[in-house]
């Protein structure tokens, strides 16, 4: 049995995307922010196997269902306004 607690790398890799640190920052860097009032499940980038995939994981109410709602959190932040470009 696995005891592991499953991690944003891990989901990323499942949804058959790049999961290094610095490729999951720039996800969610490219596709920030994501309107408030689409779920998460359809938001416009995911295919359908990655958004049944985002069904399936939230349905379980597990911990998966924390790891997809951090990445969510994480898509709806606005970005630093530091960071955005200037002009």
């Amino acid at each position: 049995m696995d005891t592991t607690a499953p991690s944003m790398d891990q989901l990323f890799a499942q949804l058959g995307l790049p999961n290094t640190p610095h490729e999951i920052r720039a996800f969610i860097t490219q596709h920030r922010p994501l309107d408030g009032a689409v779920l998460l499940r359809d938001a416009p980038f995911w295919n359908p196997a990655q958004s049944a995939l985002i069904r399936e994981k939230l349905a379980a109410d597990d911990d998966w269902a924390l790891v997809v709602d951090n990445l969510s959190v994480q898509l709806r932040a606005h970005p630093d306004p530091a960071s955005m470009p200037q002009g």
